[in-house]
Parts: C-alpha cells; sequence; structure tokens
C-alpha cells in the first residue's frame, strides 16, 4: 500500500464508486478503500432477509411466511434511475398541450416560445397561461421536474421546462416508464463502476480500516491504515470519514416495509413510485414511497418492499410519513430508522479533499447526480463530459459493446 496514487477514494456508496469510475477511466491512478466488508456504504442491498433483522435489532427471525432468506435483497436507500398510466388521470387538453410546448421548446429557437420568456416568465405564470389546476401543477412540478418544494414556481421557468424535458425523453426512450432500477437491487451499482474502475486500474481494498488523513500544510498527502500511509494528490470520501469536515443539515426518516400485496390503485403494479407532494399534507417536505418486488430479485415470490422517505420536519417523524403508511396497509413488517444528513462545510479547493453529501429523502437519483458533476467540477476545474468518456470507453471495448 505505500505507494503514490493520484486519487484515494474512501467509502464505496454510489457517489464514490462513479467519481473512482470515472477519475480510473480519465487515466488517474487510483486507490479505493472501505472500512466495511462489502459495497455499498450507505446504499447498499442487504441479504439474505436475516441480515436486514439483525440489522435493525429485531428480537425475531423472519416468519416462514416471507420465504427463503437469499431471495431478498433490500435496498437502505432506494432510489430510481432515470430513464404509469400517470398520465391518464389528466385527460384535459390543456395539459396535453402544455406537453406538446415543453416538448417543442429549443431555448436557442424564439419561434418554440409562444409568447414565454423563459429568463424572465416565472413556471407560475407558464401554469396559468395553460390554465392548468393544482393537481396537475403538483404532479408537474415533483413527479415529472422532480422539485422537493415549490420555491421553484417564482423563478424563470427555463429549468423547469428542461426537467421536464428530460422526464419526457426518457419515456419515450424506455417505453412504459422512464425510469430504470437494475435486478437484484441497488447494491449492484457501486459494483458495477467498481469493475469499470478495476478495468482501467484501480486498485479496491475492502474491510480497510482508516486511521488517519495526513495532512501537509492544509492539504491532504495520504491516508494510513493499518500503519502504513497511502500517499495521494487528492481525496473523495463520504462524509462518515471526515466528521470535522462536515455539517448537520437535517435527517431522513425511512421506513422499509414489507407487503404481501401491490399498493392499492396503482393497477396491481409490481413497481411504482409515489410522491405526496408537500402542500397536500401540510408540510415543507415532499413525502416518497418506492415500492419493488419479487419482479426485480430483491423479494421472495409474491412479496413486496415499499420504502416510504421524507425530510424530519417536527419531533415526531414516525407521525410525519402516517399518509404514507397509510397507502401501504396491511404491512406484514416495518423497520424504521433516522438517518443525519450532512454535507461538507468546505468545497475542498485548498485541502483537495471532496467529501459527498449524504443521500437525501428523494426516490431519484437527481440529486446524488448533481453532486457528482459537482465534485467532479471542484476535483478538474472543468465539467464533466459525458460524450468523452464514451469515446474512451469505445477505445477500450469497441461501439459494438457499449
Amino acid at each position: 500500500m505505500d505507494e503514490e496514487y493520484d486519487v484515494i477514494v474512501l467509502g464505496t456508496g454510489l457517489t464514490e464508486c462513479i467519481l473512482s469510475g470515472i477519475m480510473s477511466v480519465n487515466g488517474k491512478k487510483v486507490l479505493h478503500m472501505d472500512r466495511n466488508p462489502y459495497y455499498g456504504g450507505e446504499s447498499s442491498s442487504i441479504t439474505p432477509l436475516e441480515e436486514l433483522y439483525k440489522r435493525f435489532e429485531l428480537p425475531d427471525s423472519p416468519p416462514e411466511s416471507m420465504g427463503r432468506g437469499r431471495d431478498w435483497n433490500v435496498d437502505l436507500i432506494p432510489k430510481f434511475l432515470m430513464a404509469n398510466d400517470l398520465m391518464g388521470m389528466f385527460e384535459k387538453r390543456r395539459f396535453r398541450k402544455f406537453l406538446v410546448f415543453v416538448a417543442n421548446f429549443d431555448e436557442n429557437d424564439p419561434k418554440t416560445f409562444e409568447g414565454v420568456d423563459p429568463k424572465v416568465t416565472t413556471m407560475r405564470d407558464v401554469y396559468k397561461k395553460f390554465d392548468l389546476g393544482q393537481d396537475v401543477v403538483d404532479f408537474t412540478g415533483h413527479a415529472l421536474a422532480l422539485y422537493r418544494t415549490d420555491d421553484y414556481l417564482d423563478v424563470p421557468c427555463l429549468e423547469t421546462i428542461n426537467r421536464i424535458k428530460l422526464y419526457s425523453e426518457s419515456l419515450a426512450r424506455y417505453g412504459k416508464s422512464p425510469y430504470l432500477y437494475p435486478l437484484y437491487g441497488l447494491g449492484e451499482l457501486p459494483q458495477g463502476f467498481a469493475r469499470l474502475s478495476a478495468i482501467y486500474g484501480g486498485t479496491y481494498m475492502l474491510n480497510k480500516p482508516v486511521e488517519e488523513i495526513v495532512m501537509e500544510d492544509g492539504h491532504v498527502v495520504g491516508v494510513k491504515s493499518e500503519g502504513e500511509v497511502a500517499r495521494c494528490k487528492q481525496l473523495i470520501c463520504d462524509p462518515s470519514y471526515i466528521q470535522d469536515r462536515v455539517r448537520k443539515a437535517g435527517q431522513v426518516i425511512r421506513v422499509i416495509c414489507i407487503l404481501s400485496h401491490p399498493i392499492k390503485d396503482t393497477n396491481d403494479a409490481n413497481s411504482c413510485q409515489i410522491i405526496i407532494p408537500q402542500n397536500q399534507v401540510n408540510r415543507k417536505s415532499d413525502i416518497y414511497v418506492c415500492m419493488i418486488s419479487y419482479a426485480h430479485n430483491v423479494a421472495a415470490q409474491g412479496k413486496y418492499i415499499a420504502i416510504v422517505s421524507t425530510t424530519v420536519e417536527t419531533n415526531e417523524p414516525e407521525a410525519e410519513i402516517e399518509p404514507a403508511l397509510e397507502l401501504l396497509e396491511p404491512i406484514d413488517q416495518k423497520f424504521v430508522s433516522l438517518s443525519d444528513l450532512y454535507e461538507p462545510t468546505d468545497d475542498g479547493t485548498e485541502s483537495q479533499i471532496f467529501a459527498s453529501s449524504a443521500y437525501d429523502a428523494t426516490t431519484h437519483f437527481e440529486t446524488t447526480c448533481n453532486d457528482i458533476k459537482d465534485i467532479y467540477k471542484r476535483m478538474t476545474g472543468s465539467d464533466f463530459d459525458f460524450e468523452n468518456m464514451k469515446r474512451k470507453q469505445n477505445d477500450v471495448f469497441g461501439e459494438d459493446e457499449q
């Protein structure tokens, strides 16, 4: 381990693994370590089911009705990747006209603006222009544009229109849903990016305790583990590795619910995402429900996993998610957790320590993707170039393999 690396990465959460893969593809010499014996960190998938019961300190073992323990892969933090018939509930021509406007909108072509100034007109005024009702506004802002509050209503509409275009284009690309979810759970994603890093020469070490982050003149120069120091120019890590350089920004409550039935009023869907807009339940933050099932190889036959999450606003967090839990009844078993949300106190440009933000309550990866792009820019001074990544991978694998 006594070598020098361009980048050392601590923690194998999704953010860390993606950045590790990107840096390796970019030709950096990368060492990736985790104190745990498994990949995923906070975003790991737990298997078998008995391990989940132990993790939440439940006194009993899973009942026989839960099936075989090894048939379960339960995400601790569920999220869908942007890739049903929700549109069917809005049978109004006004909403269709709005969607056509968004689809045709091109910020470089004023002919598509239809009287809207994208840098001045607020989204509230755009909704008024198309005479959209409150339910449609809630759905559009929170389920399509993925905003967590209603603050977006009173700022220029350009970003919101682009967010809705992303949803629509993802829907057009993947058919019935704009979201993707990996078989066997989200724990597969960090491992996939770990393999990418390894292909490009990255070194991985699990079950490796970190004793010290070595600093010189305010800059990181290495990481000490088991008496040895690996030197580096830059460090990426999750907040748990540098608790003196992060601050608590709030809390998230998550409840993993095991069900023997699909969620009612979802057409017996094997998977779904439900967002309860904050203004419908007198809150500042939305409540999220993510449901997956045996169809995704994460549960025993006929079983479903629904995970409810929201940002904590009161001293009674479980009461805050009651509106979502009512949608899931009857519930076979619940696993409740409270997680602190940490964010870095500095941007890392001086220390060269770049900490990821904790995973929020959302059931999509938008905030995680933004964090990855932000860290990349702070580390390299340039925006992340997706096309450049494709070209580099094609050089190795060939275009047909991508």
